[in-house]
C-alpha cells in the first residue's frame, strides 16, 4: 500500500477505534455557555493498545515491515502534513472570523468544537492521534534500528523509546488531569493546534529516534544510560506531580495533594491561588518538567553532540518560554492585583533560583 493511503487508514482507523471503543465519560474544568461543565468521553489509552497491537500483529503476519513507517517516514509526514492543512482549513474557516485573518488561521477561530453530540471533542481526538501515530513512529525506529544491527543493537535506542513510551501512556492514562490544563481551557482550534497533532507531535517529536536509527550503537556507559533514565524521571516527577496538584486543588481545594501536600493559597474575594508544593517552587515548574524529559530522552541515545536528538528538547525551550509569557499575560488579565501578590510571594518564572 503507499504511503499516503496507508497514512490516511491510519487517521481513519485511529478516528472510528475513538467512536467505538468503550470510555468513561467524565465532567471537565471548561464550561458551556450555560456554565454547566462539558463531559468527555475519555478511552486514549485503549485505542493507542489496540492500535500498537494490530500494528504489531500486521508486522509479525507479514503484511507489511515492522519498520515501514521509517522507510516510508517522508511520503508518511507530508501525507500528515496535507491533512493537517485540511483539517486547518474546515475548522477554521467554516466558523465566524474573531480577529485577523492570520491569526484566526494560526490559533482558531473555536474554542471547543465537538461532534456527534460531544461523543468526539476535537481537542482530545488531536491529542489522542498524535500520541498515537508517534508511538507506531518510535516503535518503527527501534524496529529498523534492531533490524540494521540484530548483533549489536544500541541499548540508549530502547531506553529512549521505552521511556517516551511510557511518556505517552501516561499521558492517555491522566487524560482526565489534561482537562485542566492550559491546552485544554485556553487554546482555540486552528493551525497550531490541528496541524500540530496531525502532523507535527506526531512526527517531529520522533525526531531523535529518526536520525538515530540507523547510527551503530555508540556502547554508553550502563551508568549514564541510568543517569539519563533519572533526569528523564525528575522531569517526569516535577511535571506530573505539578499537574496533579493542581487537578486535585481543583476538584479539592482543601484536600492535601497525595495526601502529603496541604494546599496552602493566597484568596481576593472567590478567587484563590496556590502557591504551596510544586506552585511554590515557580510559577510554571511544568515547563522545566517537560524540558528535563526531553533532555534525558535526547541524551539517551547515546549521541550528545549529534544535532537530532536536541531538536526535541530545543522546540520544548522555544514553545515553553514564550507560552509561559502568554499565560502570565493572561494571568494577570484574568486576576488583576491578586497575580501581583502572587508574583511577588513565588518569583520564578519556570526555574527555581535562575528564571
Amino acid at each position: 500500500m503507499p504511503a499516503c493511503a496507508a497514512i490516511l487508514a491510519l487517521y481513519a482507523l485511529i478516528f472510528v477505534l475513538h467512536l467505538i471503543v468503550p470510555g468513561r465519560w467524565v465532567a471537565g474544568y471548561v464550561r458551556d455557555e450555560h456554565g454547566e461543565p462539558l463531559r468527555y468521553r475519555l478511552n486514549g489509552l485503549r485505542v493507542m493498545a489496540l492500535v500498537v497491537g494490530l500494528y504489531l500483529v500486521g508486522g509479525l503476519v507479514g503484511l507489511y515491515p515492522w519498520d515501514y513507517l521509517y522507510l516510508h517516514r517522508w511520503e508518511a509526514a507530508f501525507t500528515a502534513c496535507a491533512i493537517g492543512l485540511v483539517f486547518t482549513a474546515a475548522i477554521v474557516f467554516g466558523a465566524p472570523a474573531r480577529g485577523g485573518l492570520l491569526a484566526d488561521i494560526f490559533l482558531g477561530r473555536r474554542e471547543n468544537p465537538r461532534l456527534l453530540g460531544g461523543h468526539v471533542d476535537a481537542k482530545m481526538f488531536l491529542y489522542l492521534v498524535g500520541a498515537v501515530v508517534l508511538e507506531l513512529n518510535l516503535l518503527a525506529c527501534l524496529a529498523h534500528h534492531w533490524l540494521l544491527y540484530p548483533d549489536d543493537p544500541s541499548p540508549g535506542m530502547f531506553l529512549h523509546v521505552a521511556l517516551f513510551s511510557f511518556f505517552l501512556c501516561e499521558y492517555l492514562y491522566f487524560e482526565r488531569v489534561h482537562l485542566y490544563t492550559y491546552d485544554l481551557f485556553a487554546e482555540r482550534v486552528g493551525f497550531k493546534l490541528g496541524w500540530g497533532c496531525l502532523c507535527f507531535y506526531a512526527f517531529f517529536y520522533a525526531v531523535g529516534a529518526w536520525s538515530m536509527a540507523a547510527a551503530p550503537n555508540p556502547h554508553t556507559s550502563a551508568s549514564t544510560l541510568m543517569a539519563t533514565a533519572g533526569l528523564f524521571f525528575a522531569g517526569w516527577v516535577l511535571a506530573r506531580g505539578a499537574n496533579l496538584q493542581k487537578y486535585f486543588f481543583k476538584i479539592a481545594p482543601s484536600r492535601p495533594a497525595f495526601g502529603l501536600l496541604v494546599p496552602e493559597t493566597i484568596e481576593q474575594g472567590e478567587r484563590r491561588l496556590l502557591v504551596s508544593g510544586f506552585w511554590g517552587l515557580s510559577r510554571h515548574i511544568n515547563y522545566l518538567g517537560e524540558i528535563l524529559m526531553a533532555t534525558g530522552l535526547a541524551l539517551a541515545l547515546g549521541y550528545p553532540s549529534a544535532l537530532g536528538p536536541w531538536l526535541y528538547p530545543l522546540y520544548y525551550v522555544g514553545l515553553l518560554f514564550p507560552r509561559q509569557y502568554d499565560d502570565d499575560k493572561r494571568c494577570a488579565a484574568k486576576y488583576g492585583a491578586l497575580w501581583t501578590a502572587y508574583t511577588r510571594r513565588v518569583r520564578w518564572r519556570i526555574i527555581p533560583g535562575v528564571y
